[in-house]
């Protein structure tokens, strides 16, 4: 009889996280949990949830889209159902693009797009290039996919720019993609023409596949937003993302697509397997997909409106940080970000633990989006006009008694 053997089970390397909780993550549940004594309520300057921000939602049109008897019906497809991604394709159709639904894949959302994505091109220990700064999420995506992050710099003079030589610098035989974030999050950088060019003649000298992630494409700050990479020539296997938790303010409904373009040869065999990707776990419900077409119809109400705070916001900053003073914005474009360079009087981790704890007031700090040395800010323009003014009236002050 063998012996019985007792032991703990083991968990994957991949999720070797440390979960363990930061002091400003710690006095931000606090300050949310109950209202400190003597502390005025806090302002929330992180806000990056439309639906808690006081936008006005056509509840009746959102919520009766979800009512459509066929979605009683259980009819599979890889790719999503035909009608939702018609209404894709007439969202590209607004941004001057021809995208063929055949060439669209529903996902429950970017995330879950990357990951298709990643599965597609990368076998366990590829490297896929991001820019810095960037948004944190993608270090865990790569990490759930074994794929290596390579950060590669954008660049700041008197506006954000991307750095071909560096960029250049960190291919490897183990690179498989690009990605682009266009407008950058969080420091609003559109992806101009020359750029994309210079990209794609990058990936087609390494053979290296360009994915960019547009959700922020429909926020410009001022005049009109750039072109959507979905529109042009594909002289590279390119694919593009989106999806309606920005596009409709609708980060609850999980809905999103991946664009898929390029030559014909390498297309149809990128087609091919993202659709047995797809097919494996099938996981847009139906209901949400039948309801895409009037939520996408629908999303310049919500549009209108988070344009119009970001831009108020945006005039506000400007005008308690003008030119010249302790603290100041960087060029941005579009989003609903600005990136603060301040007198780096303390590490930026200690400074928004200053302004959360004394003044009240939640900012997010420039490393927590891969910002290089102290000295950093980020703010949401997304928050209400008067979290905001009051928000940075408070910064302004905290400066002010500190240098």
């Amino acid at each position: 009889m063998s012996a019985k053997i007792v032991g703990m089970a083991r968990f994957s390397q991949r999720t070797g996280w440390d979960v363990s909780e930061t002091a400003w993550a710690k006095l931000l549940r606090e300050r949310r949990a109950s209202a400190l004594p003597g502390v005025d309520p806090m302002c929330d300057l992180t806000a990056s949830n439309p639906t808690r921000c006081g936008f006005d939602y056509d509840a009746e049109a959102i919520l009766g889209a979800l009512r459509s008897p066929a979605a009683l019906d259980y009819d599979p497809n890889p790719k999503g159902l035909l009608r939702a991604r018609e209404a894709v394709t007439a969202y590209y159709a607004a941004h001057e693009a021809a995208v063929g639904p055949e060439h669209i894949f529903l996902t429950t959302s970017t995330s879950e797009a990357y990951s298709f994505l990643f599965r597609l091109l990368c076998d366990p220990g590829d490297e896929v290039l991001i820019a810095e700064p960037s948004y944190p999420l993608f270090d865990f995506l790569a990490d759930l996919e074994d794929v290596r992050l390579v950060a590669y710099p954008l660049f700041y003079d008197y506006g954000w720019h991307l750095d071909p030589a560096a960029l250049r610098e960190r291919i490897t035989s183990r690179t498989r993609a690009i990605v682009v974030v266009h407008p950058n999050n969080p420091t609003g950088h559109y992806t101009k023409a020359p750029e994309r060019a210079l990209l794609e003649e990058i990936c087609a000298e390494f053979g290296l596949a360009l994915i960019v992630d547009e959700v922020f494409l429909d926020y410009p700050l001022e005049g009109a937003a750039e072109p959507s990479f979905s529109a042009g020539e594909h002289p590279v296997l390119s694919f593009v993302l989106s999806g309606l938790s920005k596009v409709s303010g609708l980060p609850q409904m999980k809905a999103a697509w991946v664009g898929c373009f390029g030559p014909g040869p390498i297309l149809a065999g990128a087609l091919g397997r993202l659709e047995v990707i797809a097919d494996t776990f099938l996981s847009m419900n139906a209901p949400v997909q039948w309801a895409m077409p009037a939520w996408l119809a629908g999303r310049e109400s919500i549009q209108e409106q988070i344009r119009a705070r970001t831009r108020e916001n945006l005039l506000a900053l400007d005008a308690v940080f003008p030119a010249g003073s302790l603290a100041g914005r960087l060029v941005a474009e579009a989003g609903w970000y600005a990136v603060l360079r301040i007198p780096a009087v303390a590490t930026d981790e200690e400074t928004v633990l200053r302004l959360l704890g004394e003044y009240g007031v939640a900012v997010h700090s420039g490393d927590f989006f891969g910002l290089s040395d102290s000295g950093w800010l980020v703010v949401s323009l997304l928050a209400s006009s008067r979290d905001f003014s009051i928000g940075i009236n408070k910064i302004d002050r905290y400066f002010k008694a500190s240098c």
